[in-house]
């Protein structure tokens, strides 16, 4: 029996779903998907999958095997990355995640001109506001705003971003400038169900502990685009990611308030796997990137 071939199988029959969708996925007989799955679990004297009429479950023992499954066929693929060029020659697949506006207004241009560099490289970005995980969705980088938790990730720090509160000018001038997070009782609000940003809005206090603001919704929406739409259009104050409003705000749109109120800036990092080879595509997109996004980042 191929283990190899038998751990594809059965990878290819979970994330699919289905011994159907596996086989033509892989371009293998639905037979002989069957089969090999039946192989091995009769070599390894266990049942890894529960077969319905509807779907595939991993039973305790199939979910251990399929992990431990899935990190030596990427071992394998490196091996064979490594044997193809792909260490010293910077060529293939390069598959990015960002969150999706950040992605789209600073990531997407660099990946653009990075295009234009290295003609043997094509990138697949996945642009996503959850953490795609780098591991189990076969990512190559990914850029994370916000702390990052220990891990065995590798990142480089390329900025920060601030939370900012906002509106615009016919707001204030109808309704006055708040001076401190006080002032915002009583003031109409957008509120989003994004990063940080709820009815309650946390602001910082010199050297003591930052402490929340209870904000009113005039109105809620469930995007940072819809909430700075709202807010030019003078609905209410809104509070966003600051690379969100930079436009709206060089423009004149929009203007900042409560500046030496904000929290901690959040760190904006490139991050990837930790290992001691790092593939050459991966390691010419981090010297090419890291020093532009800290030029865009940089610009306030």
């Amino acid at each position: 029996m191929d283990r190899l071939e038998a751990m594809s199988i059965l990878a290819a029959a979970v994330d699919t779903g289905s011994f159907s969708a596996a086989s033509r996925k892989l371009g293998v007989p639905l037979p002989t998907v069957s089969r090999k799955v039946a192989e091995l679990e009769k070599h390894l004297k266990a049942k890894l999958l529960v077969r319905s009429t509807r779907k595939l479950a991993l039973t305790d023992a199939g979910a251990s095997y399929l992990a431990a499954s899935k990190r030596i066929l990427e071992q394998v693929d490196d091996a064979e990355a490594a044997a193809a060029g792909e260490y010293s020659t910077p060529r293939g697949e390069l598959v990015i995640t960002a969150p999706i506006v950040f992605g789209r207004l600073h990531v997407l241009p660099v990946v653009c001109d990075f295009l234009a560099r290295f003609s043997d490289i094509d990138v697949r970005m996945v642009l996503s506001d959850g953490n795609v995980s780098l591991i189990d969705d076969h990512i190559d980088l990914a850029v994370r705003i916000g702390a990052l938790p220990d891990s065995s990730m590798m990142a480089t720090r390329v900025g920060a971003v601030r939370r900012v509160v906002c509106g615009s000018p016919g707001f204030f001038a109808a309704h006055g400038t708040p001076k401190k997070p006080e002032d915002l009782a009583g003031l109409p609000c957008v509120t989003f169900a994004g990063t940080a940003s709820s009815t309650s809005w946390t602001f910082a206090r010199g050297r003591g502990p930052a402490r929340p603001v209870q904000v009113r919704a005039r109105l809620a929406v469930n995007t940072a685009e819809a909430a700075l739409d709202a807010a030019i259009k003078g609905i209410g104050l809104t509070r966003v990611l600051s690379y969100q409003a930079a436009r709206a705000v060089r423009d004149g749109k929009l203007c900042i308030v409560l500046q030496k109120f904000e929290p901690a800036p959040m760190p904006v990092s490139l991050l990837h796997a930790g290992q001691d080879l790092v593939a050459l595509k991966i390691r010419s997109f981090l010297d090419f990137a890291a020093p532009r996004l800290r030029k865009a980042l940089s610009v306030r």
